[in-house]
C-alpha cells in the first residue's frame, strides 16, 4: 500500500473488474479497502477489491494539476464510510457491465445495502460486488426530476443483517439478479438455502446460482 500511496495527486489509469474501459484521472486519496479517483468534474471511489492494475499515464492531455482539486485527504478513509457519507445522495453505481444505476442510498446493513432507483425502485446491492461509487453535486436530483417527482421515501423494506439472510426472506418472491443481464437472473426465488439460490425462470426450469455471485437482486 506504501508504494501505490506513491502515486497520489499523479495521473493514474486504473483497470476494474467489469468495466471494459480503463479509468485515467488523477489518484487522490487512498484507504485501506478503496481509493479515489478524479476524472474530469467528477469524483471516483473504487473498492480495492476490485482493482486490476493501476499505472501511471503519461499522456498530456491526461495530467490535471492536483492543486487545482477541491479534495481535503479523508482520515481512515473506508468502503463503509464513504456509504455512510453518500446516504441521501444522487449518486451513480457501477456494478455489472458497462451498466450504471442512479438514485439514493438508502440503508446499510452487514454485506449489502439498499439502493433506490426511479428505474429498479429498492434495488439490493452486495457490497462485494459494487465497482464505482460516483456521487452527484449536492443539488442534483435523477434525470434532472423535481423531488416530488422522485420523493426519496422508498417502501419500507424488513431488512435482514446479510444478504443470505435477506434472500430467504424473499422465498416465493418474483425477483431480478443482477440487473437481469440474463433470462436465468429472472424468475421466482424459490429457494435462498445458502450458499445456493433456486429461481424458476419463464419456461418453468429451475436454475441455481452460489449466493457469491448475487450483484443486485430488484423486485419489480
Amino acid at each position: 500500500m506504501k508504494a501505490m500511496r506513491s502515486f497520489i495527486n499523479q495521473s493514474v489509469e486504473i483497470a476494474v473488474s467489469g468495466k471494459k474501459d480503463v479509468l485515467r484521472g488523477t489518484l487522490i486519496d487512498i484507504g485501506n479497502d478503496i481509493l479515489v479517483l478524479h476524472m474530469d468534474t467528477q469524483f471516483i471511489y473504487v473498492p480495492l477489491l476490485h482493482l486490476q492494475q493501476l499505472s501511471p499515464t503519461k499522456k498530456v492531455d491526461e495530467i490535471v494539476n492536483a492543486a487545482e482539486i477541491n479534495w481535503e485527504p479523508t482520515p481512515d478513509l473506508s468502503y463503509r464510510k464513504v456509504l455512510m457519507n453518500a446516504k441521501g445522495m444522487f449518486t451513480e453505481l457501477f456494478i455489472t457491465g458497462n451498466q450504471s444505476i442512479h438514485g439514493y442510498i438508502t440503508s446499510i446493513m452487514n454485506d449489502f445495502f439498499v439502493f433506490h432507483s426511479p428505474v429498479f425502485h429498492s434495488v439490493l446491492v452486495s457490497m462485494r460486488h459494487l465497482k464505482c461509487l460516483i456521487p452527484y453535486e449536492l443539488n442534483a436530483t435523477p434525470y434532472a426530476m423535481s423531488p416530488s417527482a422522485f420523493p426519496l421515501n422508498p417502501k419500507p423494506i424488513a431488512l435482514a443483517r446479510n444478504i443470505d439472510q435477506q434472500l430467504k426472506k424473499f422465498e416465493g418472491q418474483f425477483a431480478v439478479l443482477n440487473l437481469g443481464e440474463s433470462s436465468g437472473k429472472i424468475g421466482l426465488l424459490k429457494t435462498a438455502d445458502s450458499p445456493i439460490i433456486e429461481i424458476v425462470t419463464a419456461s418453468g426450469e429451475s436454475a441455481f446460482m452460489h449466493i457469491d455471485h448475487v450483484k443486485t437482486v430488484h423486485f419489480p
